[in-house]
């Protein structure tokens, strides 16, 4: 008789079908992800996926969370489903840093709003964090650096034009402790046990 509600514990031999099922060691990767790449494990429309950068990686890793196509920067891949949860629980508010181009001049006073928080999908974002880091007044473009402790869709693009700055070009350069140090777009590394437990430290101190 199979009871469907027995709980495999440390010892246990699993097996399917003769042969036998092991777990596997958990991983933890950052990916500077390019542009024109889809933040996911496959794709309909035959599209260049993150886990293109990963075919030599035995274990069946996915992406934490997504950034848009069009958006480049940091992206976490695991096969950790409890640490991807923990990343991505919107009640755990870890910090997000981006670097955004838009077109017209940035100022105090045109981003002021993004510090007290801007509608968009009918709700109020939390305060975020600014710094104008280039202003073109020629070609009336201007790159921002923008750090939010929420992960809703689209929701940086959204918010620049909420206030009238349209993004042209985004990449996201911080998640938690993280950053993007020493890697090129494509590139991508494993993570140490000390920077897992900084960044499950983080999300568990929100």
């Amino acid at each position: 008789m199979v009871d469907l509600s027995y709980q495999v514990k440390a010892g246990d031999t699993v097996e399917v079908k003769q042969a036998q099922v092991y777990k596997e060691e958990p991983v933890y990767y950052v990916l500077n992800k390019p542009r024109g790449v889809i933040s996911s494990v496959s794709d309909e429309k035959d599209r260049k996926t993150v886990l293109d950068f990963f075919h030599h990686i035995p274990e069946r890793i996915y992406p934490v969370g997504r950034l848009d196509w069009d958006t480049s920067g940091l992206i976490l891949l695991t096969n950790d489903g409890e640490f991807a949860n923990l990343m991505t629980h919107p009640r755990h508010e870890i910090e997000k840093v981006y670097v955004a181009k838009v077109e017209g001049q940035a100022t105090k006073e045109n981003l002021r709003p993004l510090t007290q928080g801007v509608k968009i999908d009918g709700r109020k974002t939390k305060p975020a964090v600014y710094q104008i880091i280039k202003q073109d007044i020629k070609s009336k473009k201007s790159v921002v650096q923008l750090t939010i402790h929420e992960g809703r869709n689209h929701q940086v693009k959204k918010m620049f034009e909420a206030i009238g700055l349209p993004v042209q070009k985004l990449s996201r350069i911080q998640y938690g402790t993280l950053g993007l140090t020493g890697l090129q777009p494509g590139e991508f590394r494993r993570l140490s046990k000390k920077e897992v437990s900084q960044l499950v430290n983080a999300a568990k101190g929100n």
